[in-house]
């Protein structure tokens, strides 16, 4: 039987698991959102992410912030050029080539990071060591509260982009209608490749925050898959939904684990699967009506 420490602890740690997940999630909505693609190497941008803000730190003599900033600004870079150069040449193809364009990317991505910095698990300095005591015997680590610290803020800059700024709204129309925002006088492809590079931006972000719990190896990539199982979950298209989906997942996983070890690692698809039977368009799904 679980204490309520015990049970506390879990809680908090899934919480965590669930807000990195929905921090990768942010930006399989936000380019699907944009383009109708699937981003099948989105988690590769938070494994370049963690590598880039490695790489930053050791040239800067271990300052993290400034690492922080400027590896997420790098893989931006990288998501910004990725559709401006190679997934715009291919707009009007089959889903089918798409989709492996995504997929071949993320190997392409994994052997890059591996032949650059190694195949072995390496460690990122990070301000967040430690642990703050909550209450007698009761502990949580400083890293899992960065985490969720971070994806409120992040969650709540996105918003106030969306909603209060004229690139954000421009972003929201040509996502609901590309050739009637093209009429209006928004610059659609431009602004696709900016949604490209902020969600390449978020997934560093995850990548980099994650850092200290995963390491950073060229397989950290995969909890994308995850990432992808929650936005599935909350309704494939919704912000929100994408959110409360990983966070299901991200607080079932470790309470699943305990009470039944044998599924361990696969009880995010469980959950999904679970979901999808009894409501097939998610926790929270979004249509909107396309006028022109």
């Amino acid at each position: 039987m679980l204490q309520v420490n015990d049970i506390i602890h879990l809680a908090v740690t899934g919480l965590a698991q669930g807000c990195a997940y929905g921090l990768i999630a942010l930006g399989f909505v936000l380019i699907y959102k944009a383009t109708e693609v699937v981003n099948f190497a989105h988690g590769e941008f938070m494994m370049l992410g963690a590598f880039a803000v490695l790489a930053w730190s050791e040239f800067l003599g271990g300052s993290f912030w400034p690492a922080f900033v400027l590896g997420c600004l790098s893989i931006g870079v990288v998501g910004y050029l990725i559709d401006a150069q190679i997934m715009r040449r291919i707009i009007g193809q089959s889903s089918a080539s798409i989709f492996i364009m995504t997929v071949a990317f993320g190997f392409i991505f994994r052997s890059l990071a591996g032949m650059i910095w190694g195949w072995k698990t390496l460690f990122l300095s990070t301000p967040f060591g430690g642990k703050i005591e909550i209450a007698d015997g009761l502990s949580i680590g400083v890293d899992r509260v960065a985490i969720i610290v971070a994806t409120v803020l992040l969650c709540g800059v996105l918003y106030l982009f969306f909603s209060r700024t004229r690139y954000g709204i421009a972003m929201q129309a040509a996502s609901q209608n590309q050739l009637a925002a093209y009429y209006m006088g928004i610059p659609v492809k431009r602004l696709v490749s900016i949604t490209w590079a902020i969600g390449a931006m978020i997934a560093a972000a995850a990548g980099a925050l994650l850092a200290p719990i995963t390491m950073v190896d060229t397989t950290i990539g995969f909890l994308g898959i995850k990432a992808l199982a929650g936005a599935i979950v909350g309704g494939f298209g919704s912000i929100p939904g994408a959110l409360l989906g990983c966070l299901l997942i991200g607080i079932v996983e470790p309470f699943a684990d305990y009470f039944v070890p044998e599924i361990k690692g696969v009880s995010a698809y469980i959950v999904m699967l679970v979901v999808l039977f009894i409501r097939p368009q998610g926790l929270i799904s979004q249509t909107f009506e396309k006028k022109v």
